[in-house]
């Protein structure tokens, strides 16, 4: 019994895959940006921090030199959800500050309240290419984040909108290790 040999797969269903599912991400961030989080829903991301188009303070880059993941629960600022990534002020000991992350370096997004997850293989190659292509799209922004005053809404944390389950409402954003959902090579 010979076995036929494996082609070249020209088309990247990997690739098209998985774009298709950071358009989920795109999608869920660009509703939650719009109408916060609803019901116990909250998001553990964890993106490549050396992939072009990250923004990080330098006190992040050099404690999060490779991958870095961030909680978009209880306190969060400004989400701002585009066609090629996110960006959203996020409080590390006190210090608020802004990350900027595109999709395509994006490694896991996790979702505990429903138990959904995905995982994304990133190659420096795929993404160059990716954030290449993606790069002419304009930003899509939170109505009234622009030019608020100090107070408005959009200077208000981001609250979960379901009814108070007793959790302290003020925790900080936290950076937490994905590696117990990570598959084991």
């Amino acid at each position: 019994m010979s076995e036929e040999p494996v082609t070249e797969d020209l088309i990247r269903y990997d690739v098209l895959t998985q774009n298709a599912l950071r358009s989920v991400i795109r999608k869920v961030l660009e509703e939650v940006a719009v109408a916060g989080l609803p019901g116990d829903h909250h998001f553990f991301i964890t993106f490549d921090t050396t992939a072009p188009g990250v923004r990080l303070s330098k006190r992040m880059r050099e404690r999060y030199p490779e991958s870095m993941a961030i909680v978009i629960q209880h306190t969060y600022w400004n989400l701002v959800a585009s066609e090629t990534g996110f960006e959203v002020d996020l409080t590390f000991n006190d210090i608020r500050e802004r990350v900027v992350v595109p999709y395509a370096a994006i490694q896991a997004f996790f979702d505990p309240s429903v138990k959904f997850g995905l995982q994304f293989d990133v190659s420096p190659e795929e993404l160059s290419a990716e954030l290449e292509a993606e790069e002419e799209h304009e930003v899509i922004e939170l109505a009234g984040a622009e030019g608020a005053a100090p107070g408005n809404a959009a200077e208000e944390p981001a609250r979960d909108h379901a009814k108070d389950d007793g959790r302290d409402g003020d925790r900080q954003g936290e950076v937490v290790s994905l590696d117990a959902f990570r598959n084991k090579k």
